[in-house]
C-alpha cells in the first residue's frame, strides 16, 4: 500500500476518472469559468485544464470563487480561482493538484501539511501514472449519483454484475445455495464471483460475511465517512495477495475533518421500500494531529412480492409467461405417486363447502387441481435497521513519526417474510377430519400452510468490528517505513420461525401417538384438518405445529501485521528508480454453530469446529523510469516499467508466487498508453473446504416436463485445489488540450481450477442441462432398494425433511464445491468526457460502458467449453451509462441514461434491453452557507424491468434490473 502527500481523494472530474495519463509539461489552456461556488469552479477547472484536483468536501464548503477567463497556464488559472479563499495548492506529481488551507502565523504565510492518502494499484508513494485502470468515485460523485450508500453506487457500475451477493438475489432464490443469509451486498466485478473481488478499507482487509464468509459486505460502512472509492479493474495478487483476481475495491475513508456535518436522506418507491438515513460527523484538527467520529443510522421498510403484479402470485401468463403455481395449496390436492414417471400427479382437488371443510365426496373435484404460488406473501426486499460507526485518530510525534488508528463498527438487522412451508403428507382415518372421495383408508395430500400460519419469518443480524493501529517513520527525506496491525471480526446470525415441525405435524394429524414429552394432546387440543380451506384449525393446533425454528451463528475473523519500506535507490536518466519492499503475516478463522427444531421432538444442535489458516507473505514493487522529461525524444515523451511480485506461504495450501509487469508509455502530449500482465491466486475459503455437509429437497423439471422431487447435496470439499488466474490489460487514455477526453481498456482474464458450484449456475434446469449431467444421479427408490437405502442414508444430515416420503425422490444433485475447468472473459471498457461553457455555466458530458467480447466457461475439466456472454446468470454483453451535468452558480442539474443490453434465458427466449433515466438537482443556497440540497429521481420514467419467465414465479431477473421503479430521494447536508 502506498501513500502520497495529498489532502484527500476527491477528483473533480464529472462522475469518475481513469488514472493512467502520462506526465507531461504544463501548457496554456483556454479557461472560461464564471464566478460562483468554489466546488463548481474547481470542477470546471479540472475539465478545462484536463488536470486532477484533490480536495475534501468540507474544505470548500461555503466558499466562492471569482472565476477566471482567458488563455493561461493551469497553475495561474488555479491561483486566480483560489484568490481570497484562504486556500492554496501543491502539486505532488504532474497533472495532479491538492488543495489545503493557508495558515498565517507572525505575519508569515505557512501552509498546513497535506495528509496522506492511499493510492490503489501500487505500493509506491510517487507512483506517477498506473499501468492498470482505476475507476475513482469521489465524495462529490457519490453524492451526485443520488445513492444513499456506497453499496448502491457500486452495484450500478457497468463492470459489476449484481446477479449474486445482493439481498434481492437471496430473497428470490435465484442463486440456489447462496451464502448471503444476512442479506449483505458484495461486489462481483466481471461476473467472476464476489469471492474473486478483493474489498479493502484504506487498503486493509475486512472479515468475510454470510454463512461461508466468502465475500466482503460493502453495505457495512457509514457512507458519510467515505472520501472516495477506487475500483481497480485488473488482477492484483502481486500487490494485495489472494482474492484480487477480478479486481480490487478500495474504500478510502476521510483522513481528517474539522467541525460538524449532518446528513438527512429520505427516499421512497411505489408500494414500499421507504428508506431513511441520518448521519453526523464531528471532528477536530490540531497542529500535530486530528480526530473525528462518524455515526450513521439507516432504517428501510421491506417490499413484498404482492407489491408488484409480475411477482404477486406466480401466474406469469398475463405477461406472456408460464403459470408457475404448483399443487401445494390450501385447500390442498389429493395426489398419487406415479412410479413409472417418479412424479406426483393430482387425482382430486379438495373443494370445501360453505362450512370451510370437506365433508363428503361432493367436496372433491376429480382430475382438477388447486394451484398456489409457493412464495405467496414473501418479501423481496427485507426491512433493515443499521447502525454504523467509524472513527479515526492521527498524531504526529516530532517531525518524522506519526501514529494512526481507526475503528469501524456495524450492526445491521434484517427481518422479512419468507415462503411458507409446504409438502406432501399422508392422512388416514385416525384423523377425525379425514374424508375420502373413494372410500380409501388414507390419502396423500399436497398442502401449503400459508393460509394457516402465514409466511415464515426470517431474522438476520450482521455485526462487524474492525480496528487498525499504524505508524509511519520518515527514515530520510525520501525513504519511509510504515507498518500496521489490524483485526476484523464479522458475526452473522440468522434464523427462521413460524416453521412447521414435521414431527409435531405427524402427531397433530394422528399419524403417530401423542408424545408424552410435549404438552399437546390431539384428542384434547384438536387434530390438524388438512381437508379445510386454510382457516379450519384452532390456534392451539397451529401454535403446536408451527413451533419449528432454525438458527445459525457464524463467526469470521481476520488479523494481520504488515510492514513496508519504500524510496528511491538509483537515479536514472529518466528519473528515480523507486522500490517498495514489505512483508505480511495474516490469520483467518471461521466457526459456526446452530440449532434446528424442524423434524424432531427436541432441538438438534449443530457445531462445526473452528477452522484456522495462517498466511505469511513477502512482496516488492519497483518502478523503472526509462524515459522521462530529461531524456524525452520524439515519439517517447515518457516510458516507465513497473515490476511487482508477491510470495505467499499458506498453512494449508503450500506456497505461491505471483508476478505483475506493467508498461506506461506516452508517445505524444495528451496520449498515454498502458499495459499490464500478471497472475493471481485464490485458495478456497475455509467454509468451502470444511463446511458441514447438508441436504435440501426441491422440485426440478425433467426433460418430459414433469417435476421431480430432488435431493440437493451441499457442503465443503477438503480436497479443493487453489484456483489460479492470468490477467492481461491493454489500454490508452487520450486527453487533448481541447475536445473530448477518451479512455479505452481491453481486459482478458483466464481461470484455471476455478472453485465453484457448477450446478448453481443453472440449478433449476439441473436435470436437463447436459453440461451438468456429471453432477446428477437419477434414482428410483420406489423400485430399487439400493436407491432407497441411499436416500435414507442422508436422513441424519442437516436440512433433510420428513415432509416428503423417502421413496418418492427421483434424483440426487451434487452442488458441493469443486474445482471446475477453465473460465475466460474478454472485453472492453470505454469512457469519455467533455465540458464547455454554456449559458453562463458549464455543461459536462460523461459516458462509460463495459462490453463483454466473450465469456467462456467449462463446468468440469472434460466438459465442452461454452460461450455464455449474454446468457441469464452471466454478465450481459453491454452495460453503459451516459449523461450530462449543467452547473451555474449555486445550482447544478444532471440527467443520466443507463442501458442494459438484451440477453437470453436458458431456453433461448430473448429478454429485452432495459433503459432507464436518472435525474438529479443540487442546490447550495447562498443565504444558508454550508447547506446543500440534493433531489434525485432514479428511473425517472418508472420503467418496468424486462419480463423474464422465472421458474420461481417471479417475472424479472434481479441480476440485471430493479423492481423498485421510480425512486425519489431528498438529501440535506449541513456543515456546521
Amino acid at each position: 500500500m502506498s501513500r502520497i502527500h495529498l489532502l484527500s481523494g476527491v477528483a473533480a472530474v464529472a462522475c469518475f476518472a481513469v488514472v493512467s495519463t502520462s506526465a507531461c509539461a504544463q501548457s496554456a489552456r483556454e479557461f472560461n469559468i464564471p464566478a460562483g461556488p468554489m466546488r463548481g469552479a474547481l470542477t470546471a477547472f479540472a475539465t478545462q485544464s484536463d488536470q486532477q484536483i484533490f480536495f475534501t468536501s468540507e474544505l470548500v464548503e461555503g466558499l466562492r470563487s471569482p472565476g477566471v477567463s482567458g488563455r493561461l497556464e493551469p497553475t495561474a488559472a488555479l491561483d486566480r480561482l483560489l484568490q481570497g479563499s484562504g486556500l492554496t495548492w501543491t502539486q505532488s506529481r504532474p497533472r495532479v493538484f491538492a488543495l489545503q488551507r493557508t495558515r498565517l502565523a507572525a505575519g508569515e504565510g505557512e501552509a498546513t501539511e497535506i495528509d496522506d492518502v492511499v493510492v490503489t494499484g501500487t505500493l509506491l508513494r510517487s507512483s506517477g501514472d498506473l499501468a492498470s485502470p482505476v475507476v475513482m468515485l469521489d465524495r462529490d460523485a457519490l453524492d451526485r449519483r443520488g445513492f444513499g450508500t456506497v453499496a448502491e453506487a457500486l452495484t450500478t457500475l457497468p463492470q459489476n454484475y449484481a446477479g449474486s451477493a445482493t439481498p434481492i438475489v437471496q430473497t428470490m432464490n435465484s442463486d440456489l445455495g447462496a451464502s448471503n443469509n444476512v442479506y449483505a451486498t458484495g461486489v462481483n466485478l466481471r461476473g467472476l464471483g464476489p469471492a474473486s473481488t478483493l474489498v479493502l478499507v484504506n487498503g486493509r482487509r475486512l472479515a468475510g460475511t454470510g454463512s461461508r464468509a466468502e465475500f466482503t459486505d460493502v453495505s457495512a460502512l457509514p457512507s458519510a465517512a467515505v472520501e472516495r472509492v477506487d475500483v481497480l479493474l485488473d488482477g492484483a495478487s502481486a500487490l494485495y495477495g489472494a482474492d484480487a483476481i477480478a479486481g480490487v475495491v478500495n474504500v478510502i475513508m476521510r483522513r481528517s475533518f474539522d467541525g460538524h456535518e449532518t446528513r438527512l436522506r429520505a427516499s421512497a418507491a411505489r408500494g414500499g421500500a421507504e428508506d431513511l438515513i441520518v448521519s453526523h460527523l464531528a471532528g477536530h484538527s490540531w497542529s500535530t494531529g486530528s480526530a473525528y467520529l462518524s455515526y450513521e443510522y439507516q432504517t428501510t421498510n421491506g417490499l413484498n412480492s404482492a407489491d408488484r403484479p409480475y411477482t404477486a402470485d406466480g401466474d406469469l401468463r398475463p405477461f406472456g409467461g408460464t403459470d408457475r403455481r404448483t399443487f401445494y395449496s390450501a385447500p390442498g390436492n389429493i395426489v398419487a405417486f406415479d412410479a413409472a414417471t417418479a412424479a406426483y400427479v393430482t387425482r382430486y382437488a379438495i373443494r370445501p363447502n360453505a362450512s370451510g371443510t370437506a365433508q363428503g365426496p361432493a367436496d372433491f373435484a376429480a382430475g382438477d387441481v388447486n394451484l398456489q404460488s409457493t412464495a405467496l406473501g414473501a418479501d423481496l426486499l427485507p426491512s433493515v435497521e443499521r447502525h454504523s460507526v467509524y472513527g479515526r485518530l492521527s498524531q504526529g510525534l516530532g517531525d518524522r513519526f506519526e501514529i494512526t488508528g481507526d475503528i469501524r463498527y456495524n450492526h445491521r438487522s434484517n427481518e422479512l417474510a419468507t415462503a411458507a412451508n409446504a409438502g406432501i403428507f399422508t392422512v388416514g382415518r385416525a384423523n377425525p377430519w379425514f374424508v375420502s372421495p373413494t372410500g380409501a383408508p388414507s390419502h396423500t395430500i399436497a398442502y401449503s400452510f400459508y393460509r394457516d400460519l402465514g409466511a415464515s419469518r426470517t431474522q438476520a443480524t450482521s455485526e462487524s468490528l474492525g480496528v487498525t493501529i499504524g505508524a509511519r517513520y520518515d527514515l530520510s527525506a525520501e525513504w519511509t517505513l510504515e507498518g500496521y496491525v489490524s483485526g476484523a471480526e464479522e458475526r452473522a446470525d440468522f434464523g427462521a420461525t413460524n416453521r412447521v415441525n414435521s414431527r409435531f405435524l405427524a402427531e397433530a394429524l394422528g399419524n403417530i401417538p401423542d408424545d408424552p414429552a410435549t404438552s399437546f394432546r390431539a384428542a384434547v387440543d384438536g387434530y390438524f384438518n388438512m381437508f379445510g380451506n386454510g382457516a379450519a384449525n384452532s390456534r392451539a393446533v397451529l401454535d403446536f405445529i408451527g413451533g419449528g425454528y432454525s438458527e445459525v451463528h457464524n463467526r469470521s475473523r481476520a488479523t494481520s501485521a504488515n510492514i513496508l519500506a519504500q524510496g528511491p535507490v538509483l537515479r536514472l536518466p529518466g528519473g528515480d528508480l523507486e522500490i517498495a519492499i514489505g512483508s505480511q503475516a495474516r490469520d483467518e478463522s471461521f466457526e459456526t454453530e446452530g440449532v434446528l427444531l424442524l423434524s424432531t421432538a427436541s432441538p438438534i444442535r449443530m457445531f462445526t469446529p473452528k477452522r484456522e489458516r495462517s498466511i505469511t507473505a513477502v512482496f516488492a514493487e519497483a518502478r523503472i523510469p526509462i524515459i522521462g522529461e530529461a531524456n524525452a525524444r520524439p515519439g517517447i515523451r515518457a516510458l516507465d516499467i513497473s515490476l511487482a511480485t508477491r510470495f505467499e506461504e499458506y498453512s494449508d495450501f503450500g506456497s505461491t508466487t505471483n508476478p505483475k509487469i506493467g508498461l506506461i508509455w506516452s508517445p505524444l502530449e495528451g496520449l498515454g498508453v498502458r499495459a499490464s500482465w500478471g497472475t493471481s491466486f485464490r485458495a478456497g475459503a475455509l467454509p468451502q473446504l470444511f463446511d458441514q455437509g447438508g441436504v435440501s429437497p426441491t422440485f426440478l423439471t425433467r426433460a418430459d416436463g414433469s417435476r421431480a422431487l430432488t435431493l440437493f447435496l451441499s457442503g465443503g470439499n477438503p480436497d479443493l485445489a487453489p484456483e489460479t488466474a492470468e490477467t492481461l490489460t491493454l489500454g490508452f487514455d487520450y486527453r487533448p488540450r481541447r475536445g473530448v477526453a477518451f479512455s479505452f481498456n481491453y481486459f482478458d482474464t483466464q481461470f484455471s481450477d476455478r472453485i465453484a458450484r457448477p450446478v448453481n449456475e443453472n440449478a433449476f434446469a439441473a436435470l436437463t442441462d447436459p453440461n451438468l449431467s456429471s453432477f446428477v444421479r437419477f434414482i428410483s427408490p420406489a423400485t430399487n432398494p439400493a436407491d432407497l437405502a441411499l436416500i435414507e442414508s442422508y436422513a441424519d444430515r442437516p436440512g433433510f425433511s420428513t415432509l416428503y416420503p423417502t421413496n418418492t425422490y427421483a434424483a440426487i444433485v451434487d452442488s458441493r464445491w469443486v474445482n471446475t475447468g477453465a473460465v475466460r472473459i474478454r472485453g472492453l471498457d470505454v469512457s469519455a468526457r467533455h465540458g464547455w461553457p454554456l449559458y453562463d455555466g458549464l455543461l459536462s458530458l460523461d459516458a462509460s460502458a463495459s462490453y463483454v467480447l466473450d465469456y467462456e466457461t467449462q463446468s468440469t475439466p472434460t466438459a465442452p467449453v461454452r460461450s455464455v456472454a449474454g446468457l441469464l446468470g452471466y454478465p450481459v454483453e453491454l452495460r453503459a451509462r451516459t449523461g450530462a451535468v449543467w452547473s451555474r452558480g449555486a445550482f447544478d442539474v444532471g440527467v443520466h441514461w443507463s442501458h442494459v443490453n438484451g440477453y437470453e434465458d436458458r431456453l433461448g427466449t430473448q429478454i429485452e434491453a432495459w433503459d432507464t433515466l436518472d435525474a438529479q438537482l443540487n442546490w447550495s443556497p447562498v443565504a444558508f452557507p454550508g447547506l446543500r440540497v440534493m433531489l434525485s429521481a432514479d428511473n425517472l420514467l418508472d420503467e418496468t424491468p424486462p419480463f423474464y419467465d422465472g421458474p420461481t414465479g417471479y417475472g424479472f431477473d434481479p441480476g440485471q434490473a430493479s423492481l423498485l421503479g421510480r425512486v425519489v430521494s431528498l438529501q440535506l447536508t449541513r456543515r456546521w
